[in-house]
C-alpha cells in the first residue's frame, strides 16, 4: 500500500497542492525522491532519517521511494520534512493511513526530530480550509493558521507528540491567539518635526488620496523624519487588506510568531538594492520590497543613488498595483499596490542654490544628478514638493504644531468620503481614479477647469500628468469637504508639480 499526504508548493502567493506519495518495496535498500525536488527538498531523506532515529525508529531495509505530484512541478524549500516523515511512518505501521489523510502537512524537521517553523503556513491555512480539510503545522507556527478560519490544527512542537496524539497518549491542544498577535508599529508624531509646514501639508494630501509624494531637499531638512511618520496618519488595514499583507510576509518567511498584520507596512530599501530585491525574484523566486510594502509605503531614500534600471522596473507595477516575475523556471505574480515615497537632495553635494554650501560645479551638478531619474518614473509622483533647511532660530522652539492624530481625523475623514464616491468601483483612494470614474469625481467649475487647461499648455503637461492632477484636487477638495472641485484647489494641486516643470 502506498502511503498519500498532502502538502502545498508556493507559487508566489498561491497555493498548489502536492500528493506525497511513500512506498516501500522490496530490494537493494535505497531512499530516493522524485518528482523534481530541489536541493532543500533532497536533502530531506537526512533530516528524515535523523529525526525517526532519534525517537529509536530506523528505517527498513527496503527500496524507499518518495513520489511528489504533480512531477513536473519545481518542489522547492524545507516544509516537505514533516509530510514525508508522516508517509514514511504510515507505511511503517507507527501510525494509520487514516490519522493523516484529512489534513494538509507542512514543517521542517531538526535532527533531534523538532519541528520547525516554515513559511507559507497562512496561504496553506486557507487552501486547507477551502479543501475542508485540517492542517499539521509546527508549533510556532500554530497561531498563524487560526487566521485561516474555523479547521482542525494540529501544531506539535515535536515529532513524537504528534505521533503519541494519533495513538491517543496525548492531546495536542488548539493553538491559541497572542496577546501581541495584531502587529501594530508606532512611527513617530509630526508635531515632533519643527518647522516644514508645507511639507506637512503634502503629507496629510498624500495621506488622505493615497498620492505618491516625492521630496527634494539638503541633507538634515526632514525629508526621512517626514517619509517615517506617514504610516502613523494612514487608516489601518481592513480585514481583507490584512489578510493580504499577511500572506505575503507569511509566503515570505518574515511574519513574526501568530502576526496578523493591522497597520501599513513601511519598507525602506537600501539604495543598494537590486531589481529582485526591489521588485521581486531571484533563483528562488520571492516577493521584492515593493510586494512586501503591499497596502502600505515604499519609502526610497537618496533616489538617484538606485541603479536606473531598478527604478524604471517599478513604473508598470506603479500603474498596475501588481508585479509578474517572468523567469525560465518560474512565472509568478505578487500584488504591489503600494504608496511611493522617495527622498532626494538636489544634488551630490546636497547644497545646490545655497551660495556659502554649494560646491564648485554648480549648477551643473545638479542637472546630472537629478538627469539620472527618467521623465516618466517623475511623471508617476502626484505631489513633488521641495523641502527647505529649516532655520536655526526654528530649531530653538518648542514642538508646536497639529499631532498626528489630529490630522490622522482628517485623513480618516477625507477617506470615508472616497470610500462612498467610489463604493461601487473596485476602488478605494482618489489616487486610483481614472477615465470616466475620474471626470465624475472630479467634476471642476469653470473657474478650476480654464486654470487647469491654461497650466496643461504652459507647463506641457502629459496626459498622466493631468490627470494625476486632477486626482491631487479631488483630494483636497475632500479634505476641506467640498463636493465640486474648485479653482484653489486646482491652483494647489499644481504647485504641487513644479519640480518636473522646471526639469
Amino acid at each position: 500500500m502506498t502511503a498519500r499526504v498532502t502538502t502545498v508548493a508556493f507559487a508566489g502567493i498561491e497555493t498548489i497542492p502536492v500528493d506525497v506519495q511513500v512506498q516501500m518495496a522490496s530490494g537493494l535498500p535505497a531512499f530516493t525522491v522524485v518528482g523534481l525536488p530541489d536541493k532543500a527538498v533532497s536533502e530531506a531523506r537526512e533530516r528524515v532519517r535523523s529525526a525517526l532515529s532519534a525517537m529509536g525508529l530506523a528505517l527498513p531495509p527496503k527500496r524507499i521511494t518518495i513520489n511528489l505530484a504533480p512531477a513536473d512541478l519545481l518542489k522547492e524549500g524545507s516544509h516537505f520534512d514533516l509530510p514525508i516523515a508522516l508517509g514514511l511512518l504510515a507505511e511503517m505501521d507507527v501510525i494509520g493511513h487514516e490519522d493523516i489523510a484529512q489534513f494538509l502537512v507542512l514543517g521542517e524537521l531538526g535532527l533531534d526530530g523538532g519541528i520547525t517553523a516554515v513559511g507559507g503556513v497562512l496561504p496553506a491555512a486557507m487552501e486547507a480550509a477551502t479543501r475542508d480539510c485540517g492542517i499539521i503545522c509546527p508549533h510556532d507556527n500554530g497561531a498563524e493558521a487560526l487566521w485561516a478560519g474555523d479547521l482542525e490544527i494540529l501544531a506539535p512542537k515535536t515529532l513524537i507528540s504528534l505521533i503519541n496524539h494519533f495513538k491517543g497518549t496525548q492531546i495536542l491542544a488548539r493553538p491559541t491567539r497572542r496577546d501581541d498577535g495584531e502587529i501594530n508599529e508606532f512611527h513617530g508624531d509630526l508635531r515632533d518635526i519643527k518647522g516644514q509646514e508645507s511639507a506637512k501639508r503634502a503629507l496629510e494630501i498624500a495621506a488622505a488620496g493615497g498620492h505618491n509624494l516625492l521630496m527634494s531637499g539638503p541633507p538634515g531638512s526632514g525629508k526621512s523624519m517626514l517619509a517615517a511618520r506617514l504610516p502613523g496618519i494612514l487608516p489601518d488595514l481592513d480585514a481583507r487588506q490584512a489578510l493580504e499583507t499577511t500572506v505575503i510576509h507569511s509566503v515570505s518567511g518574515m511574519l513574526p510568531a501568530g502576526g496578523l498584520i493591522r497597520s501599513r507596512p513601511y519598507r525602506t530599501p537600501h539604495h543598494s538594492a537590486s531589481m529582485p530585491a526591489l521588485v521581486g525574484g531571484g533563483h528562488r523566486v520571492r516577493p521584492g520590497e515593493i510586494s512586501l510594502a503591499h497596502n502600505g509605503v515604499l519609502f526610497l531614500d537618496e533616489l538617484p543613488e538606485f541603479q536606473r534600471n531598478v527604478l524604471d522596473a517599478l513604473r508598470q507595477p506603479l500603474e498596475t498595483g501588481q508585479v509578474s516575475v517572468a523567469r525560465a523556471n518560474a512565472h509568478v505574480t505578487y500584488p504591489a499596490r503600494v504608496q511611493l515615497v522617495a527622498a532626494m537632495n538636489p544634488c551630490r553635494c546636497g547644497y545646490l542654490g545655497d551660495n556659502d554650501l554649494a560646491c564648485s560645479r554648480a549648477p551643473r551638478c545638479g542637472e546630472d544628478y537629478q538627469a539620472r531619474l527618467s521623465g516618466p518614473l517623475l511623471d508617476r509622483f502626484d505631489i513633488q514638493i521641495e523641502v527647505p533647511a529649516v532655520k536655526p532660530e526654528e530649531l530653538d522652539l518648542p514642538a508646536s504644531g497639529e499631532t498626528s492624530a489630529v490630522i490622522r481625523d482628517r485623513v480618516l475623514r477625507a477617506r470615508e468620503l472616497q470610500m462612498l464616491r467610489y463604493k461601487n468601483e473596485p476602488i478605494s483612494t482618489n489616487a486610483l481614479a481614472d477615465g470616466d470614474v475620474l471626470q465624475q469625481a472630479a467634476s471642476l467649475d469653470e473657474d478650476g477647469r480654464g486654470l487647469l487647461q491654461d497650466a496643461a499648455r504652459q507647463m506641457k503637461l502629459s496626459a498622466r500628468g493631468y490627470h494625476r492632477i486632477l486626482r491631487v484636487a479631488r483630494t483636497i477638495a475632500d479634505l476641506a469637504d467640498s463636493k465640486a472641485v474648485k479653482r484653489p484647489h486646482i491652483a494647489e494641486a499644481l504647485n504641487y508639480r513644479q519640480m518636473v516643470y522646471r526639469r
